[in-house]
């Protein structure tokens, strides 16, 4: 495995990149292709079937953008079309002994594709009763040979001994959990600390109605209606005929389980695009199945002409729809988020991550890039568990723990465990230069004894609370320091990029914010106050006025810098322009913002402002006019 550290629960995907690190996850785009025509062909004899449910499937939006991601769904698939294939091979198969080798064949690749992703234990869990069935039925199936089924199964289960192994060692720089012990491996298994057959470890689940409501949505989007139909007409005409209608009922079966199942336990809110886009990867599980009913579906009508002519309409249409919007080549938004926030960190820093992004983004870079080796980057969600400074805590030079575990609470836990806070950890390594990547751990405040947080980029840096903050100074340090020429908005909303890309966008302003904020809520003289105020308003209108594209938000709060200024009576700024200023950006805010509560609010404060500006407007005339 590559020495920055392993795959959390994944043991399958991280040996075959230890055994060629340049493993390539496209070339799985063309196996599971494969064992998709196998099943439509075997079951139909029809090669346009075939042709249909591999190219629908493998050219659909995230089959295809998932196939060029080094990330399990796409070992995930290339097994679902295995077991399909050798179940489809099973059933054709004329004798005991093929029968049995194909049994055995299957149990052991039943337990490595658990070696991948846990959510195949679906399907599992469908194929191996209906095989078992079928053997009984033969009267094929001895106790000798369900033992032998249970071995080649547990010999599937084997890559799982890579965990203890390397967890023993300990030579990885990032890993996940500790599998030295038993209990330590079936947590890990178990995924416990994510939560078991949960997406996180969270209580919440939201409506099974919304999510299957959702699935179905995103069906007709991947496959189009007519694969959808093409589908039902094959579980229709398995209802006719006897020949073959057991495999077909058996993969509608797990379609339905696993969509049952999944939207019963996923419990994120894909109202939100971000997470819709974590659970719609799971989706792709049961897309393999539809695909593959339509298929069969396409057949049903017995027109040879008919059947290729629509097979190559539906590939060439998902070919079409889809082909820009997967071609990657030039997309490098991540890494150059990942790289920006890396080159911006003094030498020597420590990093505190927080969150997928800035965390997966800047350790690959770090471990595997070899980027910025001066840097430490310590994660702050893992030092909260048992296993991590343990663990870890050796590849991290030149920074102090002054315990086994991050909490709240100083002390020793019953079994020995010392545990530290935020605020001693900080006291330990003051003589490094601290940033946060990116927000703080809600749950402990400690270091606000101490510590402030000054804004660096889409980071903050911790300083002691006794430093003196020169906003101008700070102001200029912060100005240029991302190279960043994304187009605000550019980017679909459930995607990284999008989250990457609205960082380094908010990151512009947070100095100008930061500076407003200390002259709202600081003790300070008026002089300074109307110092932060000025500063604030300049370095917001600058921004602002640089970007004709950009957060919604910068309108309201450069129309709030405005009115600040407006109440301050500077002589060098027209109040006039600040009134001016203040109702437009408003109004821009409102139209745009449309479910902010405070809505109603910043409308009825626009109408006062209007009349104020009007009063301004005229008071200045009859200025004018005595002048004459």
């Amino acid at each position: 495995a590559h020495p920055a550290g392993d795959s959390p629960h994944f043991p399958l995907s991280l040996a075959l990149v230890g055994i060629s690190p340049s493993w390539g996850w496209g070339r799985l785009f063309c196996w599971k292709r494969r064992f998709h025509v196998i099943c439509v062909c075997r079951l139909s004899g029809s090669y346009a079937g075939g042709i249909l449910a591999a190219g629908v499937f493998s050219f659909s939006r995230l089959t295809w953008q998932w196939s060029i991601t080094a990330e399990v769904f796409s070992l995930n698939n290339l097994f679902v079309g295995l077991l399909m294939a050798l179940t489809v091979h099973f059933e054709e198969a004329s004798t005991a002994k093929e029968r049995s080798k194909i049994s055995r064949l299957g149990a052991f690749c039943c337990g490595l594709s658990l070696c991948n992703q846990h959510t195949i234990v679906l399907y599992v869990a469908c194929i191996v009763p209906w095989v078992l069935s079928r053997l009984l039925k033969k009267t094929e199936l001895s106790l000798g040979h369900l033992l032998k089924l249970g071995l080649c199964f547990l010999a599937g289960l084997l890559p799982y001994l890579y965990l203890p192994a390397s967890s023993y060692l300990n030579r990885a720089r990032w890993t996940w959990g500790d599998q030295t012990t038993f209990q330590g491996f079936l947590t890990h298994f178990l995924r416990e600390e994510y939560g078991t057959f949960s997406l996180v470890n969270t209580g919440h689940f939201l409506s099974g109605f919304l999510l299957r409501y959702s699935q179905l949505a995103q069906m007709r989007s991947e496959l189009s209606l007519p694969v959808l139909a093409l589908a039902l007409v094959a579980c229709l005409s398995a209802a006719r005929r006897q020949q073959k209608s057991s495999v077909i009922w058996l993969f509608a079966g797990m379609l339905c389980v696993y969509s049952l199942f999944f939207a019963w336990r996923a419990n994120l809110d894909v109202t939100k695009p971000l997470f819709l886009g974590v659970v719609e990867r799971f989706w792709m599980q049961s897309n393999a199945v539809v695909a593959v009913l339509a298929g069969l579906g396409l057949v049903a009508g017995r027109c040879l002409w008919l059947e290729w002519l629509s097979a190559v309409a539906l590939v060439a249409a998902q070919i079409w729809a889809n082909y820009s919007t997967c071609d990657q080549s030039t997309n490098y938004i991540v890494d150059n988020f990942a790289r920006n926030l890396l080159s911006s960190m003094p030498m020597g820093a420590v990093v505190l991550l927080r969150g997928d992004l800035p965390g997966n983004a800047l350790r690959y870079l770090h471990y595997c890039e070899g980027v910025r080796p001066d840097v430490t980057l310590v994660d702050q969600e893992m030092m909260t568990y048992e296993w991590y400074l343990p663990k870890l805590a050796k590849h991290l030079p030149g920074v102090s723990f002054p315990g086994d575990r991050w909490n709240p609470v100083e002390g020793v836990l019953p079994d020995g465990t010392r545990t530290f806070n935020l605020h001693r950890f900080l006291k330990v390594n003051k003589h490094k230069e601290v940033f946060v990547c990116i927000g703080l751990h809600e749950g402990d405040s400690t270091w606000r004894r101490s510590y402030s947080l000054w804004p660096w980029g889409t980071c903050e840096k911790l300083v002691p609370s006794d430093a003196v903050f020169d906003p101008g100074e700070w102001i200029r340090l912060t100005r240029n320091l991302y190279n960043w020429t994304e187009d605000y908005g550019s980017f679909k909303p459930s995607s990284w990029e999008a989250v990457a890309n609205e960082e380094m966008w908010q990151a512009r302003m947070k100095t100008a914010f930061f500076i407003f904020d200390l002259a709202e809520t600081a003790s300070v003289t008026a002089e300074m106050k109307s110092q932060l105020y000025t500063l604030a308003y300049a370095s917001y209108k600058e921004i602002v006025n640089s970007h004709p594209n950009h957060p919604v938000n910068w309108h309201k709060n450069y129309a709030i810098a405005c009115e600040r200024m407006l109440r301050l009576h500077q002589v060098d700024v027209d109040p006039e322009v600040l009134l001016s200023e203040t109702v437009k950006h408003f109004l821009l805010y409102t139209e745009r913002a449309e479910d902010d509560p405070q809505r109603q609010d910043i409308l009825q404060a626009v109408k006062h402002l209007k009349k104020e500006l009007q009063g301004l407007r005229k008071m200045k005339m009859q200025k004018v006019f005595l002048a004459f």
